[in-house]
């Protein structure tokens, strides 16, 4: 079937698929969502009416603290307790093919054959600009999966990987001692986007230190909000369960408080936010373009002949005329 010219009524039976839980039919929609195809998009509002079930969570932390360890347990905890769990693994680009390299497939193996897991891997591609859309397009089509748990696990904490972890409903951050976590704690808005913190590798010198620092740093927030603290070590399985409890605690606290909706909100209206930037942005640049091959706009602006704020006032003028 050529997506090319796809019917409606292809359009519905590819989702209807993706709904009953096909893999091949699911793989295929992630796969043109990250290469931003325009059936994508249509594709993912027939699915949208089915989505709203999975609980969404984000796993971040700094390069090293032993993120995909956790995850690869947190997998095997919930599939304990007859959960399904859906995966985006943000990765870094291979400079070559622009693909995943970090290979969570071969780190998460052990789930490869489990109907109840899916993983999939997304590459940043050198940058992570749009990566907020891919990473939410794939989590919406493993929630009309039926996936009951989705992780989205980041490649580091940077502010585009806080952008990423605010489509979660629970954000868990991962700590680890002896890599200058005091300092990173109050940088790229971690107390605001952490709802649990998870000390791993904590059988290691200063685990206990960054507990404590870690419990009196929050006193610094504006909101004054307890944020858990969990002990983990994930290489020896230990502190999974108790990580998984809080997650759980956690996704109970927000639907009881009515929370959940309003996190809900607040994501599905940064994903139109998004989609809007987007448009605009292509449009803008078209835009341009065009101005400057009838005006040569970008001469003018490199012999000041015209200022930004004159050129954008011309752009905006455009644009209102359309």
């Amino acid at each position: 079937m050529s997506h090319g010219i796809m019917t409606y009524s292809d359009k519905e039976a590819f989702a209807q698929a993706v709904v009953a839980g096909d893999v091949r039919s699911a793989a295929r929609l992630m796969r043109l969502a990250d290469d931003r195809e325009p059936l994508a998009r249509d594709l993912l509002s027939l699915l949208f009416p089915h989505t709203g079930r999975a609980h969404i969570v984000g796993i971040t932390g700094n390069p090293g603290a032993g993120k995909s360890s956790l995850v690869d347990n947190l997998i095997t905890s919930w599939r304990g307790r007859g959960l399904s769990v859906g995966v985006v693994a943000v990765d870094p680009s291979s400079p070559f093919s622009g693909g995943a390299v970090l290979g969570d497939r071969i780190r998460m193996m052990r789930h490869a054959t489990d109907p109840g897991v899916f993983i999939r891997s997304l590459a940043t591609r050198g940058a992570l600009g749009g990566l907020s859309r891919s990473a939410g397009d794939i989590a919406t089509v493993m929630d009309a999966m039926g996936l009951d748990r989705v992780l989205i696990e980041t490649v580091g904490v940077g502010q585009d990987e806080v952008d990423v972890v605010r489509m979660a409903h629970t954000t868990v951050v991962v700590m680890v001692p002896g890599l200058g976590d005091e300092i990173q704690i109050l940088k790229a808005g971690i107390l605001e986007i952490a709802d649990i913190f998870a000390v791993n590798k904590a059988d290691k010198p200063g685990a206990d230190r960054l507990a404590m620092e870690l419990q009196s740093v929050q006193h610094l927030g504006t909101d004054q909000r307890h944020i858990p603290i969990v002990r983990t070590v994930a290489t020896a399985q230990e502190g999974i369960e108790e990580l998984v409890d809080a997650i759980e605690t956690h996704a109970g606290l927000l639907r009881s408080s009515g929370e959940l909706q309003e996190r809900d909100a607040r994501r599905l209206t940064q994903a139109v936010f998004q989609l809007v930037h987007e448009a605009v942005d292509a449009d803008l640049t078209e835009l341009f373009d065009r101005l400057n091959k009838e005006n040569a706009i970008i001469d003018e602006l490199l012999s000041r002949r015209s200022a930004p704020a004159t050129v954008a006032q011309r752009l905006l003028e455009l644009i209102n005329k359309i």
